[in-house]
């Protein structure tokens, strides 16, 4: 045996070099597909009506800081831009959110050609992400999961093209993609636990010595620094929010984990994601993103683990998809006639991701969709809830109505109160749900009457009310069964405590 073979046979293994060229961008049809996502996503924005979560959204963007009880500060702030720049109507508010999407139908394209799909490649990966379920819901609603999945593309294909070249120059854009991140959510955090196992455990570890890692991290740092100090001065009610959301659906999120990480791209792109699984592992090529493949499972095991929704870990699954773009594409070529049943399947996703994920049923039908989609419903009744309150309150004696207090038991009814409210004669609404809890209890002076409006039975947050009576429950006309339809409306005679000393036992976080 020769000198160089005994030292080849000892030494490790390198990863495999890596393509000294990408692919050329398919330009022109991924962006025909970002435009018909968009035109589609603003076609139907104006349908329903504002979901219960951007309702909440509109009136932190008025309280803007650098942090909120279950949030970061971006979302609010987009908000309020938003309404500055559009106006004040759904289809507004919107706006962001459609731009957003077809954004993620671009990064998922470019991940493809990342893994060294052509054109042919690119165009399914853009066209698997603009039909999936998900990407189609986030992008109709705002909401701090349309920013997050485009946040989490972003760092998975940064730290790609830094994996794929060794240049340890994108650790800066790495370090700017999650700092942005965490701007929105801090969930973020899981994507680079996750990221970072799966370099230590099957590298490439060399760009982990890089000298541009410090610069990123210091990006990363000093972006998030401002929210994560409000979060400290406030005691850190993020973790407060989580552990609710953990104890009250931890047990189903984690039974429909896997379940939902299929329903929500779509079941009809099971074996592309699994072939991309499969190319990451097994392709010399692609040995260099092999660390992505483990970084899905272990985020996997961290959403599981603490009990969060299943979505989280869904960027990273777009990223399987992307890499089982180009293996498809082989596939279909070695047999043309394929091409019949991989369309058949991209016509059949975009249909039935389009009926569940967007507001195409008339609006008596969504109960139809709403056991897979409970967002669709959300959007629906909120008019009438304030309609229900204005009945309790023109209830109030016209001389009592400037002590009288209308408050509401989540942020989605106190949001809703505080849109169509004014237009209906009904003051500013209080809650004590999440942030509005920050905004401030009335006035001690305001000791009259109160109405409540609020879903569900009442707890013991409820009992320092004297003499409530039921007014009416909210109906939303449409027979739609969402968290709003038939909730209580009450007149309360007043509060057994001034509001001062009420308040801190209103505060609520889930």
């Amino acid at each position: 045996m020769s000198r160089v073979e005994k030292r080849t046979s000892t030494e490790p293994l390198l990863p495999a070099p890596a393509p000294r060229a990408l692919p050329p961008l398919a330009t022109l049809p991924v962006s025909l597909i970002m435009f018909a996502v968009f035109a589609v996503q603003t076609a139907v924005s104006s349908r329903y009506g504002f979901h219960r979560d951007e309702l909440y959204f509109v009136v932190a963007g008025r309280h803007l800081a650098w942090g909120y009880v279950d949030q970061p500060p971006l979302t609010p702030l987009l908000a309020r831009v938003s309404g500055e720049l559009f106006g004040d109507d759904p289809q507004d508010l919107r706006i962001f959110a459609a731009l957003a999407c077809a954004a993620t139908v671009l990064v998922v394209a470019l991940i493809a050609r990342e893994f060294g799909s052509g054109r042919p490649g690119q165009l399914l990966a853009a066209a698997c992400t603009a039909t999936s379920g998900i990407v189609l819901g986030v992008g109709h609603l705002w909401s701090t999961a349309t920013l997050d999945i485009l946040a989490w593309l972003l760092v998975a294909w940064f730290t790609l093209r830094l994996l794929r070249t060794g240049d340890g120059r994108w650790w800066l854009a790495v370090g700017a993609a999650v700092g942005g991140a965490m701007l929105n959510k801090y969930l973020v955090g899981y994507l680079v636990v996750a990221l970072l196992v799966g370099l230590f455990a099957v590298g490439p570890r060399d760009v982990l010595r890089s000298r541009w890692l410090g610069g990123g991290i210091a990006i990363a740092v000093v972006l998030a620094t401002p929210g994560l100090i409000w979060q400290a001065g406030h005691d850190w009610p993020q973790f407060t929010v989580a552990a609710g959301i953990g104890s009250d659906d931890g047990t189903t999120n984690r039974i429909m984990f896997v379940p939902l990480q299929i329903a929500y791209l779509s079941p009809l792109f099971v074996p592309i994601w699994v072939a991309g699984g499969i190319c990451l592992w097994r392709s010399e090529q692609l040995r260099w993103a092999r660390s992505i493949l483990l970084g899905y499972l272990v985020l996997c095991v961290l959403v599981i683990g603490s009990g969060g929704k299943s979505y989280y870990a869904l960027p990273l699954l777009l990223v399987l998809v992307a890499a089982g773009c180009e293996p498809t594409v082989r596939w279909v070529a070695a047999r043309p006639a394929r091409r019949v049943p991989v369309g058949s399947m991209l016509v059949i996703a975009t249909v039935t991701s389009a009926v569940i994920s967007l507001p195409l049923l008339p609006a008596a039908k969504v109960n139809a969709v709403n056991g897979i989609n409970p967002e669709q419903g959300e959007q629906i009744g909120w008019p009438e809830l304030a309609d229900a309150a204005a009945v309790a309150w023109t209830r109030i004696p016209p001389e009592q109505r400037d002590r009288a207090v209308l408050f509401a038991g989540n942020y989605g009814e106190a949001g809703a109160l505080d849109r169509y409210g004014p237009a209906r004669g009904l003051p500013k609404p209080y809650s004590g749900h999440m942030s509005f809890a920050d905004w401030g209890p009335p006035p001690d002076r305001a000791d009259g009457p109160v109405v409540i409006v609020r879903e569900g039975e009442a707890t013991q947050r409820f009992r320092d009310f004297v003499d409530c009576r039921l007014v009416t429950r909210v109906d939303n006309g449409k027979g739609v069964d969402n968290e709003e339809q038939h909730a209580v409306v009450e007149l309360c005679a007043g509060t057994a405590r001034p509001w001062s000393s009420l308040w801190p036992d209103l505060r609520h976080f889930y």
